[in-house]
């Protein structure tokens, strides 16, 4: 008989047991992966989720093994959603892991009926995010031009702390832009601190930034709000130069996750350089990968 599991102590024969199953539940097309040949199980391989998780196949088979380290609660989060679990199955994975499931706002979950429509749209980049920009799903055209989704923890999460704090961060941007994108920035995050005003991730979030970064200082103190529902990108490429985008956010700002679509600029060449990076772009991030 399985034990039962209490919180903070992991049931790693029902993690096991539990992983694995959701993952022969899983068609290769169900995540977007090609069926490929002489597929000797069923559902998807260990390998399979594992890129789709972000980690290395070893750490995963560990896990399907009864063995290995604790995982962390952004691991648990990576594998809920490659494994297209439901608000309850999310819940339960996190509570085999020995973990206390996010608050039951959306949070870093992403419902799987999004994901298959943001799938869809493989000619622009997508990005699902928090509304503290968190990034949490590409497409594959968005690993190009805004670089590969990566797995990080504690504040290296949040993109307005990189922006802020991280030499190079904004290096993908013209520097020209960098005023405008800050202030935007600024002012976004004003609004999310209204509304959700108390919580401990945007608390956290604003006041590390205020202790460490004298330029959000600044546009901080000028208590300018305004969400973000459009704004225009112009992004830096190693082979193909400037991409002109217009960016729709397109979920509602109230929800605390958004759909982020870009869209090439009328009248640039920005049109004929995604589609290359289709062709090109994309083929090469997935070698390296």
């Amino acid at each position: 008989m399985r034990r039962s599991y209490t919180e903070g102590v992991i049931d790693r024969a029902g993690l096991a047991d539990f992983l694995r199953r959701r993952r022969e539940l899983l068609r290769p097309a169900d995540v977007g992966l090609p069926a490929g040949v002489r597929r000797r199980t069923p559902g998807l391989r260990r390998d399979e989720v594992a890129l789709l998780a972000g980690m290395s196949s070893d750490y995963y088979a560990r896990l399907e093994q009864c063995r290995g380290a604790n995982p962390s609660g952004p691991i648990v989060a990576s594998l809920a959603r490659a494994l297209r679990c439901d608000l309850d199955e999310r819940d339960h994975l996190f509570h085999l892991a020995g973990l206390t499931p996010p608050a039951r706002r959306a949070g870093r979950h992403i419902r799987p009926g999004l994901i298959s429509l943001a799938d869809r749209l493989t000619d622009v980049p997508v990005a699902i995010c928090t509304d503290l920009h968190e990034a949490l799903w590409h497409n594959a055209l968005a690993d190009v031009v805004l670089g590969p989704l990566e797995q990080r923890t504690g504040l290296d999460r949040y993109v307005p702390w990189r922006w802020f704090t991280e030499p190079g961060f904004r290096d993908r941007s013209p520097e020209e832009d960098w005023p405008r994108l800050s202030a935007s920035t600024v002012s976004d995050l004003r609004a999310t601190y209204s509304r959700r005003a108390g919580d401990d991730d945007v608390v956290e979030l604003v006041h590390a930034l205020l202790e460490h970064s004298a330029e959000f200082r600044e546009l901080w103190e000028r208590h300018e709000v305004a969400v973000r529902r459009f704004d225009r990108k112009r992004r830096l490429h190693p082979e193909v130069g400037v991409l002109d985008l217009t960016c729709e956010v397109l979920l509602t700002p109230e929800a605390d996750l958004k759909v982020l679509a870009f869209f090439p600029v009328e009248g640039t060449d920005t049109r004929e350089k995604l589609e290359l990076l289709r062709v090109i772009g994309t083929q090469s991030f997935r070698t390296t990968a």
